[in-house]
C-alpha cells in the first residue's frame, strides 16, 4: 500500500490549538481523521462529501475528542482508541473536560468501535497504518506510523513528542518515566527523516528531536 496521492492537512482546533489531521485521497473521495478536536467547524467544512473511513484517536483527552461525536454522527465513521482509555469517551471526568469548565462543557460520546494495540496494522484508505503504544502522557496514548523506506515515514504522535518539547505528565494517568521510555524505545528508533505531526504546534523530525530536544 502506497502513500502516493495521499494528501495530509492539519487543522488547529479549539481553545488549546489541538492539531486534527485529515488524511485523504481526493481522487477516490476517501479519508480518515486523526484527533478531531473541539470546535471542529473548519474540519467539517473541509470534509464535505468525503467518505470518512475512520476516526483515529491518539488518546482521549478532551481537547482531542471534542469533534468526535459530531463527525461520527454526520459520517457514520467508526472510532479507534486504545483500550486503556476505553471509558474516557463516555466519562467527562476521565477525559478531563470537567476540569476546565472555562474551555467548554463536559464532552462525551459513545465508546469506540475498535480497540488499538501495540504493533497492530490498520488498513484504511489504501494505507497501512502501524500502531505504536506510546504511553506516558496518558495510559492509552498511541502514535500512528505510515510510509516506507522509499516514500518516507510519517508519524502522528499526539501529545508524546513536540518540536523541542514533550507531552505533559501531570494529568491523571500520566507518568514521566513511561513517556521517556516511549520516546527513546519506540519513537527514537525510527529513521531520522521521519516527519512528526504532533498534537500541538508545528511538525518536526525524529532526527532533529533526537539531536536538539532539551527534554530527552
Amino acid at each position: 500500500m502506497s502513500i502516493e496521492g495521499l494528501k495530509i492537512e492539519a487543522f488547529s482546533l479549539g481553545p488549546l490549538g489541538t492539531n486534527a489531521y485529515l488524511l485523504s485521497r481526493p481522487n477516490e473521495g476517501k479519508a480518515i481523521i486523526i484527533d478531531p478536536g473541539m470546535n471542529p467547524k473548519p474540519l467539517l467544512k473541509r470534509i464535505g462529501d468525503l467518505q470518512i473511513e475512520a476516526i483515529l484517536l491518539t488518546h482521549a483527552h478532551f481537547d482531542h475528542i471534542g469533534g468526535v461525536d459530531e463527525i461520527r454522527k454526520l459520517k457514520g465513521s467508526p472510532v479507534y482508541l486504545h483500550d486503556a482509555e476505553a471509558d474516557w469517551l463516555t466519562n467527562p471526568k476521565l477525559n478531563g473536560s470537567t476540569k476546565y469548565p472555562e474551555l467548554g462543557g463536559p464532552i462525551q460520546t459513545d465508546p469506540a468501535e475498535f480497540a488499538l494495540d501495540q504493533g497492530q496494522v490498520l488498513k484504511l484508505i489504501g494505507l497501512e497504518i502501524k500502531v505504536l503504544h506510546t504511553p506516558g502522557h496518558s495510559p492509552g496514548s498511541v502514535s500512528f506510523l505510515i510510509g516506507s523506506e522509499s516514500e518516507g515515514w510519517y508519524l502522528f504522535g499526539g501529545d508524546v513528542l513536540f518540536r523541542l518539547s514533550v507531552g505533559r505528565t501531570d494529568l491523571p494517568g500520566g507518568r514521566s518515566e513511561e513517556l521517556f521510555d516511549s520516546i527513546h524505545d519506540k519513537l527514537f528508533k525510527l529513521p531520522d527523516e521521519t516527519v512528526v505531526y504532533p498534537g500541538h504546534g508545528v511538525k518536526t523530525t525524529i532526527g532533529y528531536e533526537r539531536d536538539n530536544n532539551p527534554h530527552v
